[in-house]
């Protein structure tokens, strides 16, 4: 991890006192997951280069309409249990805003930020190409000697994002309580619907899995206002609770 990410950094000439900022020939600043201080400077412009808006909002906001749609359709809300109402979302708004979002935080020096953005947008593109026909992954399914393999298919891709998501928690213990909170709820999300996959008898798992992704889509809008409402373009702000970091010996 950069000092940046470990928020240990050298003080900005034209920022906040202990802002990691981008002083001494370091060129990075956070965004996902700064404090509201660094929020600010972050959103102010940076001293020799040119000013750069805030990432955060817009991938943290593509990601919860698109997480909160297909949630909705899992917990079967007025009997809708076909996701495919999701895939135009999945790849203009989950998808290509988000993967939009995660180039600019790597122009922003943010490695986690652009991390998640970008593989979370990947996610939702390839959520996507599973229901297009042209695709051809559905109909692979369809023959009669595979179509029961389906639904392990699918567990086994639902996995592989739990195990990241939960591997971005980790990442995220050090950043504020509302990233954490978004990343444990997503986490609890992928393993209630990757358990759904392989216990499809029992509908309660799977809206299970769409009950914790409505939180996680609230949580996920929450963090995105708090990014969004800078001093200077709003009356409302929004704290994050940033965790303090250990003080050096």
């Amino acid at each position: 991890m950069s000092d940046i990410e470990k928020g240990q950094g050298v003080t900005a000439t034209n920022g906040p006192a202990n802002f990691p900022g981008p002083g001494a020939g370091h060129g990075a600043f956070v965004t996902l997951g700064a404090t509201a201080e660094q929020q600010q400077y972050y959103q102010g412009g940076v001293f020799g280069l040119r000013k750069i808006a805030n990432p955060a909002p817009l991938g943290l906001f593509s990601f919860a309409s698109t997480t909160l749609i297909l949630s909705l359709v899992n917990v079967q809300t007025d009997h809708v249990n076909t996701p495919n109402i999701v895939v135009g979302m999945a790849l203009f708004v989950g998808g290509l805003c988000q993967l939009l979002a995660g180039m600019w935080e790597f122009a922003a020096g943010n490695t986690f930020g652009a991390t998640a953005f970008s593989s979370y947008g990947g996610f939702w593109l390839s959520y996507a190409a599973i229901f297009i026909p042209n695709s051809g992954i559905l109909a692979a399914y369809s023959e009669t000697t595979t179509e029961s393999q389906l639904g392990d298919a699918i567990g086994f891709y639902l996995a592989v994002w739990f195990i990241f998501t939960f591997c971005m928690l980790i990442g995220s213990l050090r950043s504020n309580a509302g990233l954490i909170s978004l990343f444990f709820f997503l986490t609890l999300t992928f393993m209630f619907l990757t358990i759904a996959q392989y216990k499809p008898e029992n509908i309660k798992i799977q809206k299970a899995g769409g009950g914790f992704g409505i939180v996680t889509a609230f949580i996920a809008y929450y963090c995105a206002a708090a990014n969004l409402y800078s001093r200077e373009s709003s009356f409302v702000s929004l704290p994050l609770a940033p965790i303090p970091k250990a003080r050096s010996a």
